[in-house]
């Protein structure tokens, strides 16, 4: 008798990894170099260059541009020990296991990064690069910015005309390096593959099985053109590359500082996603993104765009605890200008914070020129803790009045409930004056107060007692005090409370020392919070005093944070009731039956008007708003500081941007004196005679769609950065994007319908081993999807996935991002991006870091990621959904058909031969059973999510 043998879902997964690995180029292994020159180069150029290179001040002594200078080592002996990770002093470095070494110094790599280190050093630190050579006497003797103003990226695109005329423009540049190199293109890849591909390029989804098959049988030139144009015109087009700049962006829904959310950050995503449906010119996406709130067009659903973008200037993750606030604003501004420089140009402009910078054109000058601009405008709101601004969003102006009516309204409303309360307790209202004469008790005013140094009278801050109050005048801490004593007081002991206003500049432990018949004791009194007794007045304590003896109070700005206020001092009888209103007796009116009447309509009118302040409320903060920063007082001019010190100040320099790039100087010019400049750094930036902006654009969307930019290090294009592989096209490329109105749209179809982008993944040996690293395109990419098309594909799979556009996924009332639940089935963009709360999924697949500006994510292959698939409750659920969508649809007649429908809709193709019998073998016990078992469907439908024809694109 034969029994039926259950795979195991294990076994199954490894079956079908190999089945689906027989069927493409997925695993193919990279020697060595190629691993270097993928991985560890890249992070070496990006984030420890700048300090140990040749050229440099070789901090520690230690370079890293050359194996002879990580083996030699610094200061501190040999960074690398190859083959033995942890007794590497850059591992240990990177890994921030020793608080006294840490780098770099801005903040800690990537954990895949980190995990790249490790892996090369075990595997003996290949490195191929040679000691650079030192330069001729008279090259050492040209500055920085001479050397690298001759660098390629700093000039203007050279242009052929004959080039710029051709329609195979990208074919016949790439082409030609295929030929010079000898290798051989490959041919193109299979309908079926090809619009796999284009799908996931073009939406982040996968393609319709139908459509699919429709386009097998119809593969023209005519029908794939058709097909680009829908998939351009389709609402997930904009999607899908608005995820893509979100990543440089540094987009995030939260900080990680007690994980604060940022509420209004959706907006800025919502605006990508429209911009790019609408192909809006980019370079007007520039403007729009530094200064769109400045550049309002009385239109209004266009200005509200252009203020909504804005917020890619508020989103960086900045340390609001920080109580310099000074420091915090340079560290904010400077995070600013960090993020556009390389989003928008390539260019590490942090760099020349603290000194001229090693490599590129941009001078300790240039840098505070720029940041002139940002200190001229208003970033953050400061208080003890900091925080970001939201600003109220372009509305009609209907609406505008309707909101204007509603502050007014509920002003009103305020002010009533503030003078019926006041009426109710027989006590002054908050903001009014406090009669002297309606106090009881002995009371010392102000102006009765005998005073040490300068001291000020202020009537600014209400409720005060008499005509006003004094504060110190200046900063001299402990050279000022005032003395308040009663000129008679009777034998007793009293309870002695001070008045003071309270407020935000105020000292938090104000000296107040209270001398006695028989002691003297000092109490501190935190003058930023309201006194806890009607608001105005704290107690000091009970004391006891004789006639003619000691008896007064001294109050002093000895170690005072802020202002010391000084108001009236009150020695209160021990026993006498505490009452504001001497003069009236409140327990007789309240006897009679007229006040209990006055008493009980009070109650009423402040109930009613409570609920109406309530409403009016929710009302008023139905308001949209959007994350922004804001215009202030312009400063012409701000300080150089002294290796970055914000209080540390050199020579001053006048608002500007980088002297050597573009027409600089023309638009700095046009800098007015009553405005900050923002509007004229986005005019520079987005010029076209920029020679950075649209190169570093143009090879942002190629690396999107071809896997690899045509220069690798997508965020510097300065000095240390990869140099182009096909200069040529680049620079054509650009000129074109300038010339066709900046269209994404337009520059996306010229590259997928080139044949290069059309190719198979598979290469012959020979091109293999000449270029290892495909960098000529002689073959499409294989590449990994990332984690937010793995999770839609999925949640499409099982027919889940929800296409709802827009909106917040943040419930509302949410203050913080620790554990977060990430719920729903809408895509994978809309999940908040919580800066401590990632989804697991999202961290196991390389999501890019949403604190730094990331221009390629990285591309880690490890196996946490197939268990990550395998294990994850959500992943399950979401394979058993899949399996009852298609055991319900009840349109198979046997496994085969059934095992046919699952890979139509998990891989976009037909099973393999192989493959069918594989999966028909573990769904079914005996060859004639048409009725496999539930659990065993979902399994497969796991094993289909965890194969690598599922996670990558041929």
């Amino acid at each position: 008798m034969f029994f039926p043998v259950r795979l195991s879902l294990v076994a199954l997964c490894a079956l079908l990894m190999m089945v689906c690995a027989g069927q493409s180029t997925l695993c193919a292994a990279d020697p060595d170099t190629t691993f270097f020159e993928t991985k560890i180069r890249p992070a070496l150029i990006e984030h420890c260059l700048e300090c140990h290179a040749t050229e440099t001040e070789a901090s520690g002594g230690l370079l890293l541009d050359s194996r002879q200078g990580w083996a030699t080592g610094g200061d501190l002996g040999p960074a690398i020990k190859p083959g033995d990770v942890d007794a590497s002093l850059l591992i240990r470095a990177i890994r921030y296991d020793d608080p006294d070494v840490e780098m770099p110094p801005e903040g800690k790599l990537p954990a895949a990064v980190i995990a790249d280190f490790e892996t090369w050093i075990k595997q003996g630190a290949v490195d191929p690069r040679k000691q650079p050579a030192s330069g001729d006497p008279e090259q050492a003797t040209e500055s920085v910015v001479e050397k690298a103003a001759k660098h390629w990226s700093y000039q203007p695109p050279v242009i052929d005309d004959a080039l710029a005329s051709r329609a195979d423009l990208i074919d016949h540049l790439i082409d030609r390096q295929i030929k010079s190199q000898q290798l051989t293109k490959a041919s193109p890849a299979r309908p079926a593959v090809l619009i796999r591909r284009l799908a996931f390029d073009l939406q982040g989804l996968p393609p319709d099985p139908a459509e699919v098959k429709a386009f097998a049988d119809q593969a023209s030139p005519e029908a794939y053109e058709a097909l680009v144009d829908r998939l351009l015109e389709s609402p997930q087009f904009g999607e899908h590359f608005a995820r893509h700049w979100m990543d440089v962006a540094r987009y995030a829904d939260s900080i990680t500082l007690r994980g604060f959310v940022l509420n209004d950050a959706w907006r800025y995503r919502d605006y990508l996603v429209s911009a790019y449906n609408q192909d809006r010119p980019f370079d007007q996406m520039i403007r729009d993104q530094i200064a769109g709130d400045l550049l309002a067009t009385g239109d209004l659903e266009e200005d509200r765009l252009r203020a909504v973008a804005t917020g890619f200037l508020a989103l960086g993750n900045s340390n609001l605890e920080d109580q310099d606030k000074t420091k915090l604003e340079f560290d904010h501004l400077d995070e600013q200008l960090e993020t556009i420089g390389r989003a928008f140009m390539g260019q590490t402009i942090g760099c020349a914070r603290c000194h001229d910078h090693k490599f590129d054109p941009i001078t300790a000058e240039d840098y505070y020129s720029m940041a002139g601009i940002f200190r001229s405008t208003v970033p953050l709101a400061h208080a003890n803790l900091s925080k970001w601004i939201s600003a109220p969003l372009p509305i009609s102006p209907e609406q505008q009045q309707r909101y204007d009516r509603l502050k007014k309204e509920l002003q009103v409303v305020a002010a009533q409930i503030k003078s019926f309360k006041a009426q109710q307790t027989g006590k002054p209202a908050k903001g009014s004056l406090i009669a002297l004469d309606s106090l009881p008790g002995i009371v010392i005013d102000d102006e009765q107060a005998t005073y040490v140094g300068d001291w000020t009278h202020s009537t600014s801050a209400k409720p005060y007692v008499g005509k006003g109050y004094h504060h110190d005048a200046n900063t001299s801490q402990g050279s000022k005090s005032a003395t308040f004593e009663p000129k008679t007081i009777k034998t007793g002991r009293y309870e002695v409370r001070m008045a003071y206003t309270h407020g935000t500049n105020r000292a938090t432990q104000t000296i107040v020392q209270v001398f006695s018949a028989n002691e003297s004791k000092m109490v501190r009194v935190n003058q930023r919070l309201a006194g806890p007794i009607d608001g105005s007045w704290i107690s000091l304590g009970e004391y006891p005093f004789e006639a003619g003896g000691q008896a007064f109070v001294m109050v002093s700005n000895e170690d005072a944070d802020g202002h010391v206020i000084v108001d009236a001092i009150q020695f209160l009888p021990v026993g006498q009731p505490d009452q504001k209103i001497a003069k009236a007796d409140p327990q007789k009116e309240r006897e009679s039956e007229e006040q209990r009447e006055v008493q009980k309509k009070l109650a009423k009118q402040i109930s009613e008007l409570q609920a109406k302040e309530k409403q009016l409320k929710a009302e008023v903060a139905n308001r949209p708003t959007y994350l922004s920063i804001s215009e202030g007082e312009p400063k012409q001019e701000v300080a150089i500081r002294v290796r970055g010190n914000p209080h540390q100040f050199g020579v001053k320099v006048r608002r500007g941007f980088i002297a050597a790039v573009g027409q600089a100087d023309h638009f700095a010019k046009q800098i007015p004196q009553d405005r900050s400049g923002r509007v004229e750094f986005a005019h520079w930036i987005a010029d076209p005679q920029n020679p950075l902006t649209a190169r570093v654009y143009v090879n942002r969307v190629w690396s999107w769609l071809m896997g690899e930019g045509l220069v690798t290090t997508e965020n510097q294009f300065g000095t240390t950065g990869a140099p182009p592989t096909h200069p040529e096209l680049l620079d054509h490329l650009a000129q074109q994007f300038i010339d066709q109105g900046w269209s994404t749209k337009q520059l996306v179809k010229q590259i997928v319908t080139s044949d290069a982008y059309r190719r198979s993944s598979r290469r012959d040996q020979s091109s293999q081993q000449r270029d290892p690293e495909n960098r000529y395109y002689s073959a499409a990419n294989v590449r990994r999807l990332p984690v937010e098309s793995l999770r839609d594909a999925m949640m499409m799979a099982s027919g889940r996935l929800q296409m709802t556009m827009g909106g917040s996924l943040i419930p509302k009332g949410l203050s913080a991002d620790y554990n977060f639940n990430h719920q729903g089935y809408r895509r994978s963009l809309y999940q908040p991006v919580f800066r401590n709360s990632l989804p697991p999924l999202f961290q196991a697949f390389d999501f890019a870091d949403p604190s730094v500006s990331v221009g390629d994510r990285n591309q880690s292959t490890v196996a946490t990621q197939a268990l990550e698939i395998m294990n994850h409750p959500w992943v399950i659920d979401c394979a058993a959904v899949t399996a009852k969508r298609v055991l319900d649809e009840k349109q198979w007649r046997q496994s085969a058909e059934l095992v046919d429908r699952l890979y139509w809709l998990c891989l976009a193709r037909q099973p393999s031969k192989q493959e069918l019998e594989s999966c028909v073998q573990f769904l079914t016990a005996e060859e004639a059973s048409k009725s496999p078992d539930s659990q065993r469907v979902q399994d497969l439908v796991q094993a289909l999510f965890v194969s690598i024809d599922f996670r990558y694109l041929e």
